[in-house]
């Protein structure tokens, strides 16, 4: 594994275009790194992304043209040297999730919406990244994304039963109906078909486990192609690929109408979250280990431009993939001119060597789906997730489920509304504590215990950790206002704002309205340690001013508790005590 990676030069026309920034600074033992990396993941890419065209319902040729053109897009405008995009398994099955209802059987219709689909993915994803918006991914948890792959990667090795055993059965989108199709079709299993996807698996189990810089999945197609050819495979009842068209595909727009459009919007925007998710996080984590910074809204405008080509050139949507990455980097890349060489080895192969696929068996492709996915299901992460915070256990078991019962579209709608509501319950709801005096402490002069803390009996000190706004504020003054109706004796109330970051117009209201409301019962509300933008903001409402002229605003706790005088040395040590 390589460990000087060189810099990118991010001035000028690198900005914009940030391969020229790699380039500036490229030499001979760089391009000799990046061409070994761009050869070791075609050889992986080549059968892997014929596998995921079949995944995704589109023929496999296509899954050879998405990892060409898009390639070199992403090559020219990704921030990553390391990257390697192309056909992926989960958007592959999102894609064709998305497409099977709207074709309704016609192969032209769904290769037209496949382009359509790719257009749409990367236009959302280019607007993201061109508007700075790339942080609006952020509302997709890490919980909801791992129920989310774990379930999808479940649902896609079902999917593939039926090329695995050869059945007559018709497409199903859901793991119930993909149960109830297998079952249903059982008596329709071909023997050799079995046999063939039985083998394929297992080498290619055993050579990932212990030969795993040899390209398996390469060296299983060349194996049983050859098989099949000698054996003549297809004509004993197995599913072959037969004719696939050599040479590259012109670019073109999809033909399509508007209704088209509406219809995939929805499934668009999932695949273009996922797809960016995807990418990101592999990104980031290969970037840790080589020091390359990557630019997130970069990362949005070039796997858009991806996708834009994608769907310019017949193919289908693209993302980042996790394992290809991995081995672009181990194998030595060092700048996106290895993704350069993938893509000319990929091109090369389309225009001369798909007839030696003529006699490839289906059931290989849908060996290669299934070894590549089964890694996806993440049993550890439900696991810690539900022992850290039971809600993130829950956003991720409900979108587990419901991505398994209903669909991938439904399961993310789910997972994200889910986590969304528990975020605004959470911040509707702030932790909120009093503050005690610890021992030893000379502020107080008049001081008994409390609950286990030495106070002053007279003064109250409130701190809220979160923001005042329009959905916690008048919780908050009721919290308040019960804590002056209910303890006796008690004369001021001095609200510790070190944690409020930040607060609207309502928020700003209820706060002058709690201080008449206090003053009212006789207790004196003072604000202490208030954040910059929180003073501005209660001023241009009006309410800093009032508070500052009663004398009820100090820069810390001591000076607060002193009544608005000097403030002490140094803000007293404190304990939190929960109260509500």
């Amino acid at each position: 594994m390589n460990t000087a990676h060189p810099r990118r030069d991010r001035t000028g026309l690198a900005r914009v275009v940030p391969l020229v920034g790699w380039l500036r600074h490229y030499d001979r033992i760089t391009l000799r790194h990046d061409l070994i990396a761009g050869l070791t993941v075609a050889v992986m890419l080549v059968p892997q992304s014929m596998a995921y065209a079949a995944l995704a319902g589109m023929p496999p040729v296509t899954g050879l043209y998405a990892a060409i053109v898009p390639l070199v897009a992403y090559a020219l405008l990704g921030s990553s040297g390391t990257l390697a995009v192309g056909p992926v398994a989960i958007t592959a099955l999102m894609t064709g999730a998305a497409l099977a209802p709207l074709a309704g059987g016609d192969p032209a219709r769904y290769a037209a919406l496949a382009g359509l689909l790719a257009l749409l993915v990367g236009g959302i994803q280019a607007l993201l990244g061109v508007l700075r918006l790339g942080a609006l991914v952020n509302f997709m948890s890490h919980s909801v994304l791992s129920g989310f792959t774990s379930a999808a990667a479940i649902v896609i090795a079902a999917s593939q039963v039926k090329e695995l055993f050869g059945l007559r059965s018709g497409r199903a989108e859901t793991f119930p109906a993909i149960v109830a199709a297998v079952w249903g079709s059982a008596s329709t299993a071909h023997g050799l078909t079995v046999l063939v996807s039985l083998v394929s698996i297992a080498a290619l189990v055993l050579l990932r486990r212990y030969v795993p810089k040899l390209p398996g999945a390469l060296l299983v197609v060349a194996a049983v192609t050859t098989a099949s050819a000698a054996l003549s495979f297809g004509e004993r009842g197995v599913r072959i690929l037969a004719d696939v068209p050599a040479g590259l595909p012109a670019p073109a727009l999809p033909a399509l109408s508007g209704s088209d459009v509406v219809a995939l919007l929805p499934a668009a925007v999932a695949i273009a979250l996922v797809a960016y998710l995807e990418g990101i996080a592999v990104a980031k984590a290969l970037a840790a280990k080589s020091r390359q910074p990557v630019d997130a809204d970069q990362e949005l405008v070039a796997v858009g431009a991806a996708n834009l080509s994608a769907g310019l050139f017949q193919a289908f949507p693209v993302a980042g993939g996790f394992s290809r990455s991995a081995v672009n980097f181990s194998a030595g890349a060092r700048t996106p001119v290895a993704t350069l060489v993938t893509a000319a080895v990929v091109a090369a192969t389309a225009l001369v060597l798909t007839p030696a696929f003529h006699h490839l068996p289906r059931a290989v492709l849908a060996a290669i789906v299934v070894v590549a996915v089964l890694g996806l299901v993440d049993r550890g992460a439900a696991v810690t997730a539900w022992r850290v915070r039971r809600s993130d256990g829950l956003a991720l078991a409900l979108t587990f489920l419901v991505t398994l019962v209903l669909g991938v579209e439904p399961g993310l709608t789910a997972g994200v509304a889910f986590s969304l509501a528990v975020f605004v319950w959470r911040s509707a709801r702030p932790h909120t504590a009093e503050l005690g005096q610890v021992p030893g402490s000379t502020t107080y002069r008049n001081v008994h215990r409390y609950d286990g803390l030495i106070t002053n009996p007279r003064v109250a000190i409130i701190r809220v950790d979160g923001p005042l706004y329009f959905a916690n504020a008048e919780l908050l003054a009721d919290r308040l206002l019960t804590l002056v109706d209910r303890r006796t004796g008690l004369a001021e109330i001095v609200l510790d704002a070190s944690a409020i970051s930040d607060v609207d117009a309502d928020g700003a209201h209820t706060l002058a309205e709690l201080r008449e409301r206090a003053a009212a019962r006789g207790v004196v509300l003072r604000l202490a340690t208030v954040r910059g933008p929180v003073r501005d903001l209660l001023d241009r409402a009006g309410v800093w001013s009032a508070f500052r002229d009663a004398g009820q605003v100090h820069p810390d706790i001591s000076a607060a508790l002193a009544g608005g005088g000097s403030p002490a040395a140094g803000r007293p040590p404190a304990t939190a005590q929960e109260v509500w």
